[in-house]
Protein backbone atom coordinates (compact mmCIF):
# COMPACT_ATOMS: atom_id res chain seq x y z
CA UNK A 1 0.00 0.00 0.00
CA UNK A 2 1.51 3.30 -1.06
CA UNK A 3 1.75 6.00 1.55
CA UNK A 4 0.05 9.37 1.10
CA UNK A 5 3.39 11.06 0.42
CA UNK A 6 4.33 8.47 -2.20
CA UNK A 7 1.00 8.93 -3.96
CA UNK A 8 1.39 12.71 -3.93
CA UNK A 9 4.94 12.50 -5.28
CA UNK A 10 4.07 10.08 -8.07
CA UNK A 11 0.82 11.88 -8.95
CA UNK A 12 2.52 15.26 -9.21
CA UNK A 13 5.39 13.74 -11.19
CA UNK A 14 2.97 12.15 -13.67
CA UNK A 15 1.14 15.44 -14.20
CA UNK A 16 4.44 17.33 -14.53
CA UNK A 17 5.82 14.87 -17.09
CA UNK A 18 2.55 14.86 -19.05
CA UNK A 19 2.52 18.65 -19.27
CA UNK A 20 6.15 18.74 -20.42
CA UNK A 21 5.47 16.10 -23.08
CA UNK A 22 2.34 17.95 -24.22
CA UNK A 23 4.52 20.86 -25.38
CA UNK A 24 6.44 18.42 -27.60
CA UNK A 25 3.27 16.67 -28.76
CA UNK A 26 1.84 19.87 -30.24
CA UNK A 27 4.95 20.25 -32.42
CA UNK A 28 4.56 16.78 -33.92
CA UNK A 29 0.78 16.95 -34.24
CA UNK A 30 -0.24 14.52 -31.47
CA UNK A 31 -3.29 15.70 -29.47
CA UNK A 32 -2.46 16.72 -25.90
CA UNK A 33 -5.10 14.40 -24.45
CA UNK A 34 -3.31 11.37 -25.92
CA UNK A 35 -0.22 12.34 -23.92
CA UNK A 36 -2.16 12.47 -20.63
CA UNK A 37 -3.79 9.13 -21.39
CA UNK A 38 -0.49 7.50 -22.40
CA UNK A 39 1.37 8.74 -19.31
CA UNK A 40 -1.31 7.32 -17.03
CA UNK A 41 -1.41 4.08 -19.01
CA UNK A 42 2.32 3.37 -18.97
CA UNK A 43 2.85 4.59 -15.40
CA UNK A 44 1.35 1.29 -14.27
CA UNK A 45 4.15 -0.54 -16.07
CA UNK A 46 7.03 1.20 -14.24
CA UNK A 47 8.74 -1.45 -12.05
CA UNK A 48 8.52 -0.67 -8.35
CA UNK A 49 6.29 2.40 -8.78
CA UNK A 50 3.55 2.86 -6.15
CA UNK A 51 0.13 1.70 -7.30
CA UNK A 52 -2.66 4.21 -6.96
CA UNK A 53 -5.70 2.88 -5.09
CA UNK A 54 -8.08 3.84 -7.92
CA UNK A 55 -11.23 1.75 -7.98
CA UNK A 56 -13.77 1.68 -10.80
CA UNK A 57 -16.15 3.71 -8.61
CA UNK A 58 -13.47 6.35 -7.94
CA UNK A 59 -12.57 6.58 -11.64
CA UNK A 60 -16.24 7.00 -12.54
CA UNK A 61 -16.66 9.75 -9.92
CA UNK A 62 -13.55 11.63 -11.09
CA UNK A 63 -14.56 11.24 -14.73
CA UNK A 64 -18.06 12.63 -14.16
CA UNK A 65 -16.80 15.58 -12.10
CA UNK A 66 -14.15 16.42 -14.68
CA UNK A 67 -16.64 16.26 -17.55
CA UNK A 68 -18.97 18.58 -15.63
CA UNK A 69 -16.20 21.17 -15.19
CA UNK A 70 -15.24 20.93 -18.88
CA UNK A 71 -18.83 21.24 -20.10
CA UNK A 72 -19.45 24.28 -17.90
CA UNK A 73 -16.34 25.98 -19.27
CA UNK A 74 -17.46 25.20 -22.82
CA UNK A 75 -20.91 26.63 -22.11
CA UNK A 76 -19.42 29.84 -20.69
CA UNK A 77 -17.64 30.42 -24.00
CA UNK A 78 -20.60 29.66 -26.28
CA UNK A 79 -22.37 32.82 -27.40
CA UNK A 80 -26.15 32.55 -27.55
CA UNK A 81 -26.20 33.86 -31.14
CA UNK A 82 -23.77 31.12 -32.19
CA UNK A 83 -25.82 28.51 -30.33
CA UNK A 84 -29.03 29.62 -32.08
CA UNK A 85 -27.30 29.56 -35.46
CA UNK A 86 -26.65 25.79 -35.28
CA UNK A 87 -29.15 24.67 -32.63
CA UNK A 88 -31.37 22.66 -35.00
CA UNK A 89 -28.68 20.67 -36.86
CA UNK A 90 -26.66 20.17 -33.67
CA UNK A 91 -29.75 18.86 -31.86
CA UNK A 92 -30.44 16.38 -34.66
CA UNK A 93 -26.82 15.22 -34.55
CA UNK A 94 -27.00 14.93 -30.74
CA UNK A 95 -30.09 12.71 -30.87
CA UNK A 96 -30.70 10.96 -34.18
CA UNK A 97 -26.99 11.07 -34.97
CA UNK A 98 -26.08 9.23 -31.77
CA UNK A 99 -28.81 6.63 -32.39
CA UNK A 100 -27.68 6.04 -35.98
CA UNK A 101 -24.01 5.79 -34.98
CA UNK A 102 -24.81 3.36 -32.17
CA UNK A 103 -26.97 1.24 -34.47
CA UNK A 104 -24.35 1.05 -37.23
CA UNK A 105 -21.48 0.28 -34.82
CA UNK A 106 -23.66 -2.30 -33.09
CA UNK A 107 -24.56 -3.96 -36.40
CA UNK A 108 -20.88 -4.11 -37.37
CA UNK A 109 -19.99 -5.64 -33.98
CA UNK A 110 -22.69 -8.29 -34.45
CA UNK A 111 -21.76 -9.08 -38.07
CA UNK A 112 -17.98 -9.02 -37.79
CA UNK A 113 -17.33 -10.10 -34.21
CA UNK A 114 -20.31 -12.28 -33.40
CA UNK A 115 -21.61 -10.10 -30.56
CA UNK A 116 -25.12 -10.67 -29.23
CA UNK A 117 -27.31 -7.84 -30.59
CA UNK A 118 -27.81 -6.39 -27.11
CA UNK A 119 -24.05 -6.24 -26.53
CA UNK A 120 -23.62 -4.79 -30.00
CA UNK A 121 -26.10 -2.03 -29.15
CA UNK A 122 -24.32 -1.46 -25.83
CA UNK A 123 -20.87 -0.96 -27.38
CA UNK A 124 -22.44 1.23 -30.07
CA UNK A 125 -24.12 3.34 -27.39
CA UNK A 126 -20.90 3.67 -25.38
CA UNK A 127 -18.94 5.07 -28.36
CA UNK A 128 -21.89 6.76 -30.06
CA UNK A 129 -21.37 10.34 -28.87
CA UNK A 130 -18.61 12.80 -29.59
CA UNK A 131 -16.74 14.05 -26.54
CA UNK A 132 -16.89 17.66 -25.38
CA UNK A 133 -13.56 17.44 -23.57
CA UNK A 134 -11.77 16.23 -26.69
CA UNK A 135 -13.54 18.63 -29.06
CA UNK A 136 -13.06 21.73 -26.89
CA UNK A 137 -9.42 20.87 -26.17
CA UNK A 138 -8.54 20.15 -29.79
CA UNK A 139 -10.23 23.26 -31.21
CA UNK A 140 -8.53 25.52 -28.65
CA UNK A 141 -5.05 23.99 -28.80
CA UNK A 142 -4.95 22.74 -32.38
CA UNK A 143 -3.69 26.04 -33.77
CA UNK A 144 -6.35 26.05 -36.49
CA UNK A 145 -9.38 28.32 -36.67
CA UNK A 146 -12.44 26.92 -38.41
CA UNK A 147 -15.40 28.31 -40.28
CA UNK A 148 -17.77 29.52 -37.52
CA UNK A 149 -20.69 27.37 -38.70
CA UNK A 150 -18.60 24.18 -38.69
CA UNK A 151 -16.84 24.92 -35.39
CA UNK A 152 -20.13 25.83 -33.68
CA UNK A 153 -21.82 22.66 -34.97
CA UNK A 154 -19.02 20.47 -33.58
CA UNK A 155 -18.94 22.26 -30.20
CA UNK A 156 -22.70 22.43 -29.62
CA UNK A 157 -23.20 18.83 -30.76
CA UNK A 158 -20.52 17.57 -28.37
CA UNK A 159 -21.97 19.67 -25.55
CA UNK A 160 -25.52 18.30 -25.81
CA UNK A 161 -25.17 14.74 -27.10
CA UNK A 162 -24.13 13.11 -23.83
CA UNK A 163 -27.73 12.66 -22.54
CA UNK A 164 -28.63 10.46 -25.50
CA UNK A 165 -25.45 8.40 -25.11
CA UNK A 166 -26.06 7.98 -21.36
CA UNK A 167 -29.70 7.04 -21.96
CA UNK A 168 -28.85 4.47 -24.63
CA UNK A 169 -26.06 2.98 -22.51
CA UNK A 170 -28.32 2.58 -19.48
CA UNK A 171 -31.13 1.23 -21.67
CA UNK A 172 -28.79 -1.35 -23.24
CA UNK A 173 -27.59 -2.46 -19.79
CA UNK A 174 -31.19 -2.90 -18.67
CA UNK A 175 -31.96 -4.90 -21.83
CA UNK A 176 -29.12 -7.28 -20.93
CA UNK A 177 -30.15 -7.52 -17.27
CA UNK A 178 -33.92 -7.59 -17.92
CA UNK A 179 -34.66 -8.67 -21.53
CA UNK A 180 -38.42 -8.18 -21.03
CA UNK A 181 -38.22 -4.45 -20.20
CA UNK A 182 -41.20 -2.63 -21.72
CA UNK A 183 -41.24 0.34 -24.09
CA UNK A 184 -42.98 2.59 -21.55
CA UNK A 185 -40.06 2.26 -19.13
CA UNK A 186 -37.59 3.07 -21.89
CA UNK A 187 -39.60 6.15 -22.96
CA UNK A 188 -39.79 7.31 -19.36
CA UNK A 189 -36.01 7.07 -18.95
CA UNK A 190 -35.46 9.15 -22.08
CA UNK A 191 -38.04 11.78 -21.15
CA UNK A 192 -36.52 12.16 -17.68
CA UNK A 193 -32.96 12.52 -18.98
CA UNK A 194 -33.89 15.13 -21.56
CA UNK A 195 -36.78 16.98 -19.90
CA UNK A 196 -35.33 17.30 -16.41
CA UNK A 197 -31.91 18.18 -17.82
CA UNK A 198 -33.32 21.00 -19.95
CA UNK A 199 -35.55 22.38 -17.21
CA UNK A 200 -32.86 22.26 -14.52
CA UNK A 201 -30.26 23.84 -16.77
CA UNK A 202 -32.58 26.69 -17.74
CA UNK A 203 -34.00 27.45 -14.28
CA UNK A 204 -30.84 27.02 -12.22
CA UNK A 205 -28.71 28.63 -14.92
CA UNK A 206 -30.79 31.80 -14.69
CA UNK A 207 -30.56 31.74 -10.90
CA UNK A 208 -26.78 31.30 -11.01
CA UNK A 209 -26.48 34.10 -13.60
CA UNK A 210 -28.51 36.46 -11.41
CA UNK A 211 -26.35 35.61 -8.39
CA UNK A 212 -23.09 36.11 -10.31
CA UNK A 213 -24.30 39.53 -11.51
CA UNK A 214 -24.80 40.70 -7.91
CA UNK A 215 -21.79 39.42 -5.99
CA UNK A 216 -18.46 41.23 -5.86
CA UNK A 217 -15.52 38.84 -5.84
CA UNK A 218 -12.08 38.67 -7.40
CA UNK A 219 -11.82 36.89 -10.75
CA UNK A 220 -10.39 33.64 -9.34
CA UNK A 221 -12.98 33.41 -6.57
CA UNK A 222 -15.77 34.24 -9.02
CA UNK A 223 -14.60 31.44 -11.31
CA UNK A 224 -14.71 29.04 -8.34
CA UNK A 225 -18.19 30.30 -7.42
CA UNK A 226 -19.44 29.61 -10.93
CA UNK A 227 -17.80 26.17 -11.02
CA UNK A 228 -19.17 25.15 -7.62
CA UNK A 229 -22.63 26.40 -8.62
CA UNK A 230 -22.39 24.43 -11.82
CA UNK A 231 -21.40 21.25 -9.99
CA UNK A 232 -24.36 21.77 -7.66
CA UNK A 233 -26.65 21.97 -10.71
CA UNK A 234 -24.97 18.87 -12.18
CA UNK A 235 -25.39 16.79 -9.03
CA UNK A 236 -28.96 17.94 -8.27
CA UNK A 237 -30.10 17.23 -11.83
CA UNK A 238 -28.58 13.76 -11.78
CA UNK A 239 -30.19 13.03 -8.41
CA UNK A 240 -33.57 14.04 -9.88
CA UNK A 241 -33.13 11.57 -12.74
CA UNK A 242 -32.14 14.07 -15.42
CA UNK A 243 -29.03 14.62 -17.47
CA UNK A 244 -26.53 16.60 -15.42
CA UNK A 245 -24.33 16.94 -18.52
CA UNK A 246 -27.05 18.75 -20.45
CA UNK A 247 -28.04 20.89 -17.46
CA UNK A 248 -24.54 22.16 -16.68
CA UNK A 249 -23.76 22.97 -20.33
CA UNK A 250 -27.01 24.91 -20.72
CA UNK A 251 -26.39 26.72 -17.41
CA UNK A 252 -22.92 27.68 -18.63
CA UNK A 253 -24.37 29.23 -21.79
CA UNK A 254 -26.87 31.26 -19.76
CA UNK A 255 -24.24 32.52 -17.29
CA UNK A 256 -21.69 33.26 -20.00
CA UNK A 257 -24.12 35.31 -22.08
CA UNK A 258 -25.23 37.42 -19.13
CA UNK A 259 -21.67 38.41 -18.56
CA UNK A 260 -21.70 41.22 -16.02
CA UNK A 261 -18.64 40.20 -14.02
CA UNK A 262 -17.78 37.17 -16.14
CA UNK A 263 -14.80 38.92 -17.71
CA UNK A 264 -11.96 37.52 -19.80
CA UNK A 265 -9.95 37.01 -16.59
CA UNK A 266 -12.75 34.87 -15.14
CA UNK A 267 -12.84 32.82 -18.34
CA UNK A 268 -9.07 32.33 -18.16
CA UNK A 269 -9.38 31.06 -14.58
CA UNK A 270 -12.19 28.73 -15.68
CA UNK A 271 -10.04 27.52 -18.57
CA UNK A 272 -7.27 26.61 -16.12
CA UNK A 273 -9.73 24.57 -14.04
CA UNK A 274 -10.99 22.84 -17.18
CA UNK A 275 -7.46 21.88 -18.26
CA UNK A 276 -6.69 20.57 -14.78
CA UNK A 277 -9.88 18.49 -14.95
CA UNK A 278 -8.95 17.11 -18.37
CA UNK A 279 -5.41 16.28 -17.35
CA UNK A 280 -6.49 14.55 -14.15
CA UNK A 281 -9.29 12.66 -15.86
CA UNK A 282 -7.17 11.23 -18.65
CA UNK A 283 -4.37 10.35 -16.24
CA UNK A 284 -6.81 8.46 -14.00
CA UNK A 285 -8.42 6.67 -16.94
CA UNK A 286 -4.97 5.60 -18.07
CA UNK A 287 -4.15 4.33 -14.57
CA UNK A 288 -7.25 2.10 -14.36
CA UNK A 289 -6.51 0.49 -17.74
CA UNK A 290 -4.29 -2.59 -17.79
CA UNK A 291 -1.90 -2.67 -20.77
CA UNK A 292 -1.52 -6.45 -20.53
CA UNK A 293 -5.27 -6.93 -20.96
CA UNK A 294 -5.84 -4.51 -23.85
CA UNK A 295 -3.00 -5.61 -26.16
CA UNK A 296 -4.44 -9.07 -27.01
CA UNK A 297 -7.78 -7.45 -27.84
CA UNK A 298 -6.28 -4.96 -30.29
CA UNK A 299 -7.46 -6.68 -33.54
CA UNK A 300 -11.08 -6.94 -32.34
CA UNK A 301 -11.16 -3.46 -30.86
CA UNK A 302 -9.53 -1.80 -33.87
CA UNK A 303 -12.12 -3.42 -36.15
CA UNK A 304 -14.90 -1.74 -34.16
CA UNK A 305 -12.94 1.54 -34.09
CA UNK A 306 -12.48 1.46 -37.88
CA UNK A 307 -16.18 0.86 -38.38
CA UNK A 308 -17.01 3.78 -36.09
CA UNK A 309 -14.57 6.22 -37.76
CA UNK A 310 -14.91 5.31 -41.43
CA UNK A 311 -18.50 4.06 -41.67
CA UNK A 312 -20.83 4.86 -38.77
CA UNK A 313 -19.95 8.50 -38.03
CA UNK A 314 -19.80 9.70 -41.68
CA UNK A 315 -23.10 7.99 -42.58
CA UNK A 316 -24.87 9.34 -39.50
CA UNK A 317 -23.60 12.90 -40.09
CA UNK A 318 -24.61 12.82 -43.76
CA UNK A 319 -28.10 11.61 -42.90
CA UNK A 320 -28.54 14.31 -40.24
CA UNK A 321 -27.01 17.33 -41.99
CA UNK A 322 -28.10 16.91 -45.62
CA UNK A 323 -31.65 18.14 -44.81
CA UNK A 324 -30.07 21.32 -43.39
CA UNK A 325 -28.25 21.87 -46.70
CA UNK A 326 -24.71 21.98 -45.38
CA UNK A 327 -22.09 21.89 -48.09
CA UNK A 328 -20.81 18.41 -48.91
CA UNK A 329 -17.26 19.35 -47.90
CA UNK A 330 -18.56 20.56 -44.50
CA UNK A 331 -20.47 17.32 -43.99
CA UNK A 332 -17.35 15.33 -44.81
CA UNK A 333 -15.28 17.37 -42.35
CA UNK A 334 -17.83 17.15 -39.51
CA UNK A 335 -18.17 13.43 -40.21
CA UNK A 336 -14.42 12.96 -39.97
CA UNK A 337 -14.00 15.09 -36.82
CA UNK A 338 -16.32 12.99 -34.64
CA UNK A 339 -13.79 12.93 -31.80
CA UNK A 340 -14.18 10.41 -29.00
CA UNK A 341 -12.58 11.06 -25.62
CA UNK A 342 -13.29 10.51 -21.97
CA UNK A 343 -17.08 10.14 -22.31
CA UNK A 344 -16.95 6.69 -23.99
CA UNK A 345 -14.43 5.47 -21.41
CA UNK A 346 -16.54 6.79 -18.53
CA UNK A 347 -19.64 5.19 -20.08
CA UNK A 348 -17.69 1.94 -20.47
CA UNK A 349 -17.32 1.92 -16.68
CA UNK A 350 -21.11 1.63 -16.31
CA UNK A 351 -21.27 -2.07 -17.36
CA UNK A 352 -18.39 -2.79 -14.94
CA UNK A 353 -20.29 -1.08 -12.13
CA UNK A 354 -23.44 -3.00 -13.09
CA UNK A 355 -21.59 -6.34 -13.06
CA UNK A 356 -22.48 -7.18 -16.68
CA UNK A 357 -20.78 -10.31 -18.04
CA UNK A 358 -18.08 -9.38 -20.55
CA UNK A 359 -17.93 -5.79 -19.28
CA UNK A 360 -14.10 -5.82 -19.34
CA UNK A 361 -14.14 -6.56 -23.09
CA UNK A 362 -16.49 -3.62 -23.69
CA UNK A 363 -14.24 -1.31 -21.67
CA UNK A 364 -11.15 -2.27 -23.66
CA UNK A 365 -12.96 -1.90 -27.00
CA UNK A 366 -14.09 1.59 -25.95
CA UNK A 367 -10.53 2.43 -24.92
CA UNK A 368 -9.19 1.49 -28.37
CA UNK A 369 -11.97 3.48 -30.08
CA UNK A 370 -10.96 6.57 -28.11
CA UNK A 371 -7.25 6.07 -28.79
CA UNK A 372 -7.80 5.53 -32.52
CA UNK A 373 -10.11 8.54 -32.74
CA UNK A 374 -7.66 10.89 -31.02
CA UNK A 375 -4.68 9.67 -33.05
CA UNK A 376 -6.36 9.54 -36.47
CA UNK A 377 -8.98 12.26 -36.32
CA UNK A 378 -7.41 14.56 -33.75
CA UNK A 379 -3.97 14.61 -35.32
CA UNK A 380 -5.39 15.36 -38.77
CA UNK A 381 -7.37 18.49 -37.81
CA UNK A 382 -5.24 20.99 -39.73
CA UNK A 383 -4.89 18.88 -42.87
CA UNK A 384 -8.57 17.94 -42.91
CA UNK A 385 -9.64 21.57 -42.42
CA UNK A 386 -7.52 22.70 -45.36
CA UNK A 387 -8.72 19.89 -47.63
CA UNK A 388 -12.36 20.60 -46.78
CA UNK A 389 -11.94 24.35 -47.20
CA UNK A 390 -13.30 25.15 -43.71
CA UNK A 391 -10.09 26.68 -42.33
CA UNK A 392 -10.07 30.38 -41.49
CA UNK A 393 -6.74 32.24 -41.90
CA UNK A 394 -4.72 31.64 -38.75
CA UNK A 395 -3.06 35.05 -38.50
CA UNK A 396 -5.36 37.32 -36.53
CA UNK A 397 -4.86 41.06 -35.98
CA UNK A 398 -6.42 40.77 -32.50
CA UNK A 399 -3.69 41.10 -29.88
CA UNK A 400 -5.82 41.18 -26.72
CA UNK A 401 -9.38 41.69 -25.58
CA UNK A 402 -11.18 42.13 -22.29
CA UNK A 403 -14.85 42.41 -21.38
CA UNK A 404 -15.99 45.80 -20.08
CA UNK A 405 -18.35 45.97 -17.10
CA UNK A 406 -21.63 47.35 -18.43
CA UNK A 407 -25.29 47.06 -17.58
CA UNK A 408 -26.26 47.11 -21.26
CA UNK A 409 -25.17 44.97 -24.24
CA UNK A 410 -21.75 43.32 -23.85
CA UNK A 411 -18.79 45.52 -24.81
CA UNK A 412 -15.10 44.76 -25.07
CA UNK A 413 -11.83 46.64 -25.06
CA UNK A 414 -9.94 45.11 -27.97
CA UNK A 415 -6.40 45.77 -29.18
CA UNK A 416 -5.61 45.13 -32.86
CA UNK A 417 -2.59 45.47 -35.11
CA UNK A 418 -3.00 47.01 -38.56
CA UNK A 419 -1.65 44.22 -40.75
CA UNK A 420 0.14 44.83 -44.04
CA UNK A 421 -2.37 44.86 -46.88
CA UNK A 422 -5.33 45.77 -44.66
CA UNK A 423 -7.82 48.06 -46.39
CA UNK A 424 -7.76 50.56 -43.53
CA UNK A 425 -3.97 51.00 -43.84
CA UNK A 426 -2.97 54.49 -44.99
CA UNK A 427 -6.56 55.67 -45.03
CA UNK A 428 -7.56 58.85 -43.16
CA UNK A 429 -9.31 57.93 -39.93
CA UNK A 430 -12.35 60.03 -40.78
CA UNK A 431 -12.87 57.93 -43.94
CA UNK A 432 -12.87 54.61 -42.08
CA UNK A 433 -16.38 53.19 -41.79
CA UNK A 434 -16.22 51.89 -38.20
CA UNK A 435 -18.98 49.53 -37.04
CA UNK A 436 -21.71 51.19 -35.00
CA UNK A 437 -20.70 51.82 -31.39
CA UNK A 438 -16.92 51.53 -31.93
CA UNK A 439 -14.67 54.19 -30.39
CA UNK A 440 -10.91 54.62 -30.81
CA UNK A 441 -9.15 54.72 -27.43
CA UNK A 442 -5.54 55.16 -28.57
CA UNK A 443 -3.12 54.48 -31.41
CA UNK A 444 0.43 53.24 -30.76
CA UNK A 445 3.20 53.49 -33.33
CA UNK A 446 6.68 52.20 -32.55
CA UNK A 447 5.73 51.75 -28.92
CA UNK A 448 4.63 55.39 -28.55
CA UNK A 449 1.09 56.73 -28.27
CA UNK A 450 0.44 59.00 -31.24
CA UNK A 451 -2.31 61.23 -32.63
CA UNK A 452 -2.51 59.87 -36.16
CA UNK A 453 -4.54 61.26 -39.05
CA UNK A 454 -4.13 57.92 -40.85
CA UNK A 455 -3.44 54.40 -39.68
CA UNK A 456 -0.30 52.70 -40.95
CA UNK A 457 0.73 49.06 -41.16
CA UNK A 458 1.94 47.74 -37.77
CA UNK A 459 0.08 50.44 -35.81
CA UNK A 460 -1.54 49.02 -32.66
CA UNK A 461 -5.04 50.41 -32.11
CA UNK A 462 -7.10 50.06 -28.93
CA UNK A 463 -10.86 50.20 -29.50
CA UNK A 464 -13.93 50.07 -27.27
CA UNK A 465 -16.53 48.09 -29.22
CA UNK A 466 -19.72 46.04 -28.90
CA UNK A 467 -18.85 42.37 -28.44
CA UNK A 468 -20.66 41.43 -31.65
CA UNK A 469 -18.53 43.91 -33.66
CA UNK A 470 -15.17 42.26 -32.86
CA UNK A 471 -15.38 39.83 -35.80
CA UNK A 472 -15.99 42.74 -38.21
CA UNK A 473 -13.07 44.70 -36.75
CA UNK A 474 -10.85 41.64 -37.16
CA UNK A 475 -11.73 41.53 -40.86
CA UNK A 476 -11.00 45.26 -41.26
CA UNK A 477 -7.51 44.98 -39.72
CA UNK A 478 -6.57 41.73 -41.51
CA UNK A 479 -4.89 41.57 -44.95
CA UNK A 480 -7.41 42.36 -47.67
CA UNK A 481 -6.27 39.57 -49.98
CA UNK A 482 -7.83 39.82 -53.44
CA UNK A 483 -7.30 43.36 -54.72
CA UNK A 484 -10.13 42.88 -57.22
CA UNK A 485 -12.68 42.63 -54.43
CA UNK A 486 -14.72 45.56 -53.15
CA UNK A 487 -15.92 45.67 -49.54
CA UNK A 488 -19.59 46.46 -48.89
CA UNK A 489 -21.53 47.04 -45.72
CA UNK A 490 -24.11 44.44 -44.75
CA UNK A 491 -26.83 47.10 -44.95
CA UNK A 492 -26.26 47.62 -48.70
CA UNK A 493 -29.52 46.82 -50.49
CA UNK A 494 -30.17 44.85 -53.66
CA UNK A 495 -31.34 48.11 -55.21
CA UNK A 496 -27.90 49.62 -54.49
CA UNK A 497 -26.23 46.68 -56.24
CA UNK A 498 -28.51 47.14 -59.23
CA UNK A 499 -27.87 50.87 -59.46
CA UNK A 500 -24.08 50.80 -58.95
CA UNK A 501 -23.01 47.41 -60.33
CA UNK A 502 -25.83 46.47 -62.69
CA UNK A 503 -26.75 43.33 -60.71
CA UNK A 504 -30.32 42.16 -61.36
CA UNK A 505 -32.68 41.94 -58.40
CA UNK A 506 -33.53 38.21 -58.08
CA UNK A 507 -37.06 37.24 -59.07
CA UNK A 508 -39.40 37.37 -56.09
CA UNK A 509 -36.97 39.36 -53.93
CA UNK A 510 -37.60 42.89 -52.70
CA UNK A 511 -35.15 45.52 -53.90
CA UNK A 512 -35.08 46.81 -50.31
CA UNK A 513 -33.60 43.54 -49.08
CA UNK A 514 -30.16 44.11 -47.52
CA UNK A 515 -27.16 41.94 -48.37
CA UNK A 516 -27.21 40.60 -44.80
CA UNK A 517 -30.82 39.48 -45.23
CA UNK A 518 -30.28 38.17 -48.76
CA UNK A 519 -27.18 36.13 -47.86
CA UNK A 520 -28.77 34.80 -44.70
CA UNK A 521 -31.69 33.55 -46.80
CA UNK A 522 -29.50 32.06 -49.52
CA UNK A 523 -27.18 30.43 -46.98
CA UNK A 524 -30.04 28.83 -45.08
CA UNK A 525 -29.79 31.01 -41.98
CA UNK A 526 -26.19 30.04 -41.13
CA UNK A 527 -23.80 32.35 -43.03
CA UNK A 528 -20.13 32.07 -42.12
CA UNK A 529 -16.93 33.79 -43.22
CA UNK A 530 -15.90 32.57 -46.67
CA UNK A 531 -19.35 31.57 -47.95
CA UNK A 532 -20.00 32.80 -51.51
CA UNK A 533 -23.12 33.36 -53.61
CA UNK A 534 -23.33 34.35 -57.29
CA UNK A 535 -25.65 37.21 -58.21
CA UNK A 536 -25.69 38.01 -61.90
CA UNK A 537 -22.12 38.71 -62.99
CA UNK A 538 -20.66 39.17 -59.48
CA UNK A 539 -19.69 36.97 -56.56
CA UNK A 540 -20.77 38.04 -53.08
CA UNK A 541 -18.54 36.64 -50.31
CA UNK A 542 -19.12 36.85 -46.57
CA UNK A 543 -16.03 38.56 -45.15
CA UNK A 544 -17.20 39.16 -41.57
CA UNK A 545 -19.96 37.38 -39.67
CA UNK A 546 -20.80 36.58 -36.07
CA UNK A 547 -23.49 34.28 -34.71
CA UNK A 548 -25.05 33.90 -38.16
CA UNK A 549 -25.28 37.68 -38.74
CA UNK A 550 -23.41 39.03 -41.78
CA UNK A 551 -21.31 42.12 -40.97
CA UNK A 552 -19.34 42.80 -44.17
CA UNK A 553 -19.51 41.50 -47.74
CA UNK A 554 -16.91 41.29 -50.47
CA UNK A 555 -17.96 41.84 -54.10
CA UNK A 556 -15.87 40.48 -56.96
CA UNK A 557 -16.62 40.55 -60.67
CA UNK A 558 -16.14 37.30 -62.57
CA UNK A 559 -16.00 33.59 -61.79
CA UNK A 560 -15.80 32.32 -58.23
CA UNK A 561 -12.45 30.82 -57.22
CA UNK A 562 -12.24 27.07 -56.83
CA UNK A 563 -11.88 27.41 -53.06
CA UNK A 564 -14.95 29.59 -52.61
CA UNK A 565 -17.36 28.34 -50.00
CA UNK A 566 -20.71 27.68 -51.61
CA UNK A 567 -23.23 25.71 -49.57
CA UNK A 568 -25.31 23.32 -51.61
CA UNK A 569 -28.41 24.94 -52.96
CA UNK A 570 -26.86 28.42 -52.86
Amino acid sequence: MATINEILIVGAALLFVALLLSALSQRIGVPVLVVFLAVGLFATEIPGAPRFPVSIETAALIGNLALAVILLDGGLRTRSATFRMVAAPALVLATAGVVLTAAIVGALAVALLGFDWRYGLLIGSIVGSTDAAAVFALLRSGGQRLNERVEATLEVESGINDPMAVFMTLMSIELIRMPQIDAATVAGMFAAQLGIGLAAGFVFGRLLAALVARVRLGESLLALLIQSGGLLIFGATGAAGGSGFLAIYLAGIIVGNRRGQVTEDVLRASDGLAWLAQAGMFLILGLVTDVKEIVPLAPVALTVAAGMIFVARPLAVAACLLPFRYAVREILFIGWMGLRGAVPIVLALFPLLAGIAGAALLFHVAFFCVLASLLLQGASLRAAARLAGVAVPEVSPVLASAALLTAGPARELVQLRVMRGARIADRPREEIDWPLGVGVVEVQRGGQTVTADALRADDVVALAAPADAVAELEAMFAPAGDLGEFMLGADTTLADLRDYYGCPVPAGASERLTLAEYLRERLHGRPAVGDSVRLGGVILTVRAASGGAVKRVGLRVGAAPASAARPSGA
